[in-house]
């Protein structure tokens, strides 16, 4: 859930700079209250237990690391395609497998409003797909599961991305929280709004479209470890764990949680019946996008299994991509900011060139979507309902009319030295 305005910071990153500075000043002048501690948490999953730590109640196949997928893991994906199989069957479907479509939407902040207006008009157009595989990350994991249950649920997506203000994200903590604190502001807003929406029945509808075959991931980073996390909402949902719903609130939310800006969430998992705790924040630390590991030879895998069938990828990517110029002042905060913009872009840009050469490789359809430079509106706080609106209408009337997806990632037909 980083948040770029595409020309300057947005309060919620200021917050974090603002956060390590404080933290160095405050520290100083009050070390004689340093005996009030941070805030306590359970134990960290010791370095070589990693691995083998589950949630209670659920199997080692409802998650697994970004960079390399388990074969608990791995084995639930390939089910899904015979999920998938019978679903069809089931509805008298003749022929071979129709073509399968990917969409992964990214982190970016109150930028989602733009993938949230363009899938929206997508649906009013009748024709956004039903996707075979969702993925999202920050931003992206609050938009997901809205999408992957289908278009009835769109009207979240539009009345979160065109409503919310700060207010309805966060409530500001003192200075005193980058010393005796977790982050820099409470998301207790943010958790109602998430309750609010993310219920039963949603809970139900990702569970029904998961046993179809359809996939939904959302990823998270492992503050511990430092490593990305990836989870199957789809089989959580679908594990008649009664904590279920709670579990996937907390990874939405982890996704989304901006480290040092917002609290972190604490996961309670356990290895051989010994209960640990891990720090789970904003999946943007690890990476802006994602749609499946490197690892993972999706064209090598489905021909094992004796399927074949198209495939097209989606990237929506909440973020202008262009070198936007600013001028920089002199100042700690301003260079900073400049700095953790420039550091989000390029790695977002990264990710889309890791995404398309998984593409090339898998004989998958690449189409990517991001903010144009034309658009030039600037929030007024970190969640700008106005700003937001605007945004979610630029993506809105791009789909609506006749947007054509870039086939590659920025910059990669431009001949070198050209201007």
């Amino acid at each position: 859930m980083y948040s770029q305005d595409g020309n300057r910071s947005t309060g919620v990153k200021q917050m974090m700079l603002m956060n390590r500075i404080s933290a160095a000043v405050v520290a100083g002048g009050l070390a004689v209250l340093t005996a009030c501690g941070p805030v306590s948490r359970n134990h960290a999953v010791p370095a070589d237990e990693q691995d083998r730590a589950v949630v209670p109640g659920l199997g080692p196949g409802v998650r697994t690391w970004g960079a390399a997928m388990n074969e608990v893991f791995l084995d639930v994906l390939k089910d899904s395609m015979a999920r998938e199989k019978a679903a069809l069957a089931a509805e008298s479907h003749q022929g071979g497998l129709p073509p399968a479509e990917f969409l992964a939407v990214s982190g970016g902040g109150q930028n989602g409003a733009f993938g949230a207006g363009l899938l929206c008009a997508w649906s009013d157009l009748g024709t956004r797909p039903q996707f075979k595989l969702v993925t999202g990350i920050s931003t992206g994991a609050l938009t997901a599961p809205f999408v992957f249950a289908g278009k009835e649920y769109d009207f979240v997506i539009r009345e979160v991305y065109t409503t919310a203000r700060t207010s309805d994200i966060l409530i500001p903590r003192g200075l005193l929280a980058a010393v005796f604190n977790d982050a820099m502001a409470d998301t207790t807003p943010l958790w109602k709004l998430v309750s609010k929406y993310v219920d039963e029945k949603l809970l139900a509808a990702i569970a029904a479209e998961h046993r179809k075959g359809r996939v939904l991931v959302l990823g998270t980073t492992n503050l511990d470890a430092r490593r990305a996390v990836l989870w199957n909402i789809g089989e959580i949902a679908a594990s008649g764990n009664p904590a279920a719903l709670d579990i996937i609130r907390k990874i939405m939310i982890a996704s989304a949680a901006i480290p040092a800006a917002f609290p972190p969430v604490m996961i309670d998992v356990e290895v051989d019946g010994v209960k640990y705790q891990e720090m789970h924040v904003d999946g943007g630390a690890t990476t802006q996008v994602f749609l499946y590991p490197p690892s993972m030879k999706l064209k090598e895998e489905a021909a094992a299994a004796g399927f074949s069938r198209e495939r097209r990828a989606y990237i929506i990517r909440n973020s202008r991509l262009d070198a936007d110029w600013s001028d920089t002042q002199r100042s700690t905060m301003s260079i900073a900011a400049r700095a953790i913009d420039s550091m989000i872009n390029t790695q977002g840009i990264g990710d889309l060139y890791r995404i398309y050469l998984n593409c090339q490789r898998d004989d998958i359809d690449f189409n990517l979507a991001y903010i144009p430079s034309t658009f030039k509106v600037k929030p007024k706080e970190a969640f700008d309902p106005v700003y937001m609106r605007q945004l979610f209408d630029t993506g809105y009337d791009m789909m609506k009319n006749g947007f054509s997806w870039q086939k590659t990632p920025p910059a990669f037909d431009e001949v070198p030295g050209a201007k």
